[in-house]
């Protein structure tokens, strides 16, 4: 294993997380260009304002599978270290396409679609705690802000011995970060209660 290796599995998994699935499909669909509605936003629940329900599921399904399909790609063809960085790329290239100048989703939904492909009880236990988050709070934000801020914690304790255990921490660390980042708005709402619930004309449910 070396560099070369690493940054080509870094640029592969990019250009597969930079896919915007959520405006190539609204496009697709007649319903012009998604950043133009709502918050603007290329994930699921700006593409469920549009009232397409069934674009909205696609869009998490896809973003979601580009990061699952990312991480598995880079562990069969080069194991675990190529896995890493193949999963990174992909979530940095939904936060930051080329294709849209660098402003693309909050990344919850390909988060948890590299956790899934990281190691799929990783990925279960991230879905199972945004799903008991929004259960009881009704905030999707409060849930994928949660749900990330564990992950690196589940990382550690569950990676079987075939995988880095700190490598994968620490990749759900920086995801953690970075989602954070993006949901630095959602964050001062919560801090305001002024963030929509679940099921409010503002908000939908499903991962940003």
């Amino acid at each position: 294993m070396n560099t070369t290796h690493l940054l080509i599995a870094l640029a592969g998994g990019y250009l597969l997380g930079a896919i915007p699935f959520g405006l190539l499909l609204t496009k697709l669909a007649g319903l012009g260009d998604i950043r133009a509605i709502g918050s603007g936003n290329i994930g699921a629940t700006n593409v469920l304002r549009t009232g397409r329900k069934d674009l909205a599921l696609a869009t998490l399904l896809l973003d979601g599978g580009k990061g699952t399909a990312a991480a598995l790609l880079g562990l069969y063809f080069g194991g675990p270290d190529i896995m890493l960085a193949a999963a990174f790329g992909a979530f940095i290239g939904h936060l930051f396409p080329v294709w849209l100048k660098f402003n693309g989703g909050k990344g919850v939904a390909t988060f948890l679609g590299v956790t899934l492909g990281l190691y799929w009880p990783l990925g279960l236990l991230c879905c199972a705690t945004w799903l008991l988050m929004a259960a009881v709070f009704r905030y999707s934000s409060l849930s994928a802000l949660v749900a990330a801020a564990l992950s690196p914690l589940y990382a550690w304790l569950i990676a079987p011995d075939t995988l880095p255990a700190a490598g994968m921490a620490a990749l759900c660390a920086i995801m953690a970060l970075l989602v954070f980042i993006r949901h630095h708005q959602n964050i001062r709402r919560l801090l305001k209660g002024e963030e929509p619930k679940i099921g409010k004309k503002k908000d939908a449910a499903g991962p940003a």
